[in-house]
């Protein structure tokens, strides 16, 4: 006799009010008392960042086993942390689990925003693509998300295909701009980042080589940024961002208490 399980998906705090009663107050009490810290570290000496506070250590990965979260979204949370200003990163860890409902599914809340982030018309990267190349390397990439948020979750062998044709973009943009002195077009660098999406991967956990991609792609949206203006004009970009997330959050379907 074959049995077959099926996996149970990962929903928000466990379904469980108390779970995320118990990480806000946590946080919050943190930023009460002045113990969020950008630049500091995960967690010593009772104070940290973002991630230390919320879990009182270091690994991405235990969002999934103590708040229900993917770990996708705890590196945005980090990277987001470390870049808006100090006023907006000691509420922001607050602001993102406050957003999350008891109970939702957020399996689709990273592709919803890397879509966003790459094609989004006043603020994607795709604003920054130089050449039609890197043009169509951004909305090739963001062609799999959307099939992703619409129920048909490309195959790994597709984002390694887009993956390297972003990068093969990228590289010819800066042949070009050794030749010519131009800016960078992180436009491609943003699409090749977002399509490792190695968050998805199972054998992710096992390895510590692999890159933060997720907080690379958002990195590199900041950096499009910052490659043509102050450092005020990405933190702006940061916030909009964060705020982006905040707002795809607080939309995720939740399960039945």
């Amino acid at each position: 006799m074959t049995t077959t399980t099926t996996e149970k998906p990962l929903l928000a705090f466990h379904n469980d009010p108390a779970i995320k009663k118990k990480y806000l107050a946590r946080v919050r009490k943190h930023r009460k008392a002045d113990q969020l810290v950008q630049g500091y570290g995960y967690w010593e000496d009772g104070k940290g960042c973002a991630v230390g506070c919320t879990l009182h250590g270091s690994n991405h990965g235990d969002y999934e086993i103590e708040l229900g979260i993917p770990r996708v979204l705890a590196f945005l949370e980090d990277g987001f942390f470390e870049n808006l200003s100090v006023e907006e990163a000691r509420a922001w860890p607050e602001a993102f689990l406050d957003a999350i409902p008891v109970g939702a599914d957020l399996e689709l809340v990273w592709p919803k925003f890397a879509h966003w982030m790459l094609v989004d018309p006043e603020l994607g990267v795709i604003e920054f693509a130089t050449t039609p190349a890197t043009k169509k390397a951004v909305e090739d990439v963001a062609a799999l998300y959307a099939r992703w948020i619409a129920g048909d979750k490309p195959a790994e062998d597709e984002w390694l295909k887009a993956e390297a044709s972003a990068a093969s973009a990228d590289w010819a943009a800066r042949a070009a701009r050794a030749a010519r002195a131009a800016r960078a077009d992180w436009a491609a660098s943003a699409a090749s980042a977002a399509s490792a999406d190695w968050a998805a991967r199972a054998d992710w956990a096992a390895s510590a080589a692999w890159a933060d991609w997720a907080a690379r792609a958002a990195s590199a949206a900041r950096a499009a940024r910052a490659a043509r203006a102050a450092r005020a004009d990405w933190k702006k970009h940061y916030s909009a961002m964060s705020q982006k997330l905040i707002g795809i959050l607080k939309e995720t379907s939740t399960a039945a208490l």
